[in-house]
């Protein structure tokens, strides 16, 4: 019986769940948006796990021994250990790397980076939840506070988030639909009236951080290239950064992802 390496996978988008798997990370992207029915049809985002990380939460050593080939000598490619409030018992300290999942395979590895970037105060950003929730959300704080801020909420928060940032041009979309009775918007999905009265809340009140544009997750239907610089992890001071390459990178060191994603 061959033997394989074994994996602890945390699939952060279309769902939130902990997997462990004898696949490598290209091999179960690929299975995971195309190899198997009962699962999904569409890009994927996951996370390799520390393979030694335990939490009393999770059973991983029962899961891990049954991860073992088929009887035809084939690797076990999936064993879901738990499909339920999983970011929240995971230590950000125990996430390797990220991996984004095209809808026909290819996968494009990122690995953790110190976010040290200056940011702008009372900029409105447009933040996409990935886990546990996906509420889309415009707000005037920097990625820092956001995190701090969405993972000390009881109410809209979590204990622990994953999101990303939306490359949009709001003064655009304000200065295109001035005294237009018809507002378009180049976002799958979002209401465009109820963007501009959330964009107009914020800019009219200084004091209020945040505003709830949907409820729906943007990365059903959105382009990997409408991503700002990547990916963060938060649990209140703690952040874990995964930034997206470079635009050069991506054609010359990672040609065949960039070209199915553009």
């Amino acid at each position: 019986m061959p033997e394989y390496e074994k994996h602890l996978y945390m699939i952060v988008f279309p769902i939130n769940a902990l997997v462990a798997s004898q696949l490598d990370p290209e091999k179960f992207g690929e299975h995971y948006t195309l190899g198997s029915a009962k699962h999904f049809s569409g890009k994927v985002i996951f996370a390799e796990i520390d393979i030694n990380f335990r939490n009393p939460y999770f059973e991983i050593d029962e899961y891990l021994k049954l991860t073992v080939p088929h009887e035809d000598g084939l690797p076990k490619k999936t064993k879901f250990i738990c499909s339920y409030n999983v970011l929240e018992h995971v230590d950000l300290k125990a996430i390797q790397k990220l991996f984004l999942v095209t809808t026909n395979g290819k996968v494009l590895p990122i690995e953790p980076a110190e976010y040290t970037a200056y940011n702008q105060p009372g900029l409105i950003r447009i933040y996409q939840e990935v886990a546990p929730l996906e509420t889309l959300v415009a707000s005037t704080l920097d990625q820092r506070e956001f995190g701090k801020f969405i993972t000390s909420q009881k109410a809209k928060g979590a204990p622990k988030i994953c999101f990303t940032q939306i490359e949009f041009d709001i003064e655009k979309f304000l200065e295109s639909n001035k005294n237009k009775e018809i507002f378009n918007i180049e976002l799958p999905s979002v209401n465009p009236y109820r963007f501009y009265d959330c964009i107009m809340v914020l800019k009219n009140n200084p004091e209020k951080l945040t505003k709830t544009i949907s409820l729906g997750s943007l990365l059903r239907d959105i382009s990997y290239k409408f991503l700002r610089h990547g990916f963060w992890f938060a649990a209140g001071n703690e952040l874990k950064f995964f930034p997206m390459p470079s635009v050069a990178d991506l054609e010359n060191k990672y040609f065949y992802w960039w070209k199915f994603v553009r």
